[in-house]
């Protein structure tokens, strides 16, 4: 019996607890600060100056044309070996 009313006493506190919590409002700035430090908190890894940095694109230009250059220099040593390698001879009776 009396394990039966300290649960029902728990439900009770746990139900008014919901109930109260419904009701509780918190102010608009107290919201946008919460969203401000959440905000900050999941870009920590990143760093906070970052943020206010601006990054630049000349970088990203030159990074680009970089990796242009390496890709066009790749595709003609391939075109090279595949020239160097002997042809295959056709057979003369599959072009009719």
């Amino acid at each position: 019996m009396k394990a039966w009313l300290i649960g029902v006493g728990i439900l009770f506190v746990l139900a008014e607890f919901g109930i109260w919590l419904k009701q509780f409002m918190l102010p608009l700035p107290i919201y946008i600060l919460g969203g401000a430090f959440l905000a900050i908190a999941s870009n920590y890894e990143k760093g906070i100056m970052a943020m206010f940095r601006q990054q630049s694109t000349t970088d990203d230009a030159l990074y680009q044309t970089a990796t242009l250059i390496n890709q066009i220099g790749v595709l003609e040593e391939d075109r090279n070996k595949t020239s160097s390698l002997p042809k295959v001879p056709q057979d003369p009776q599959s072009d009719h």
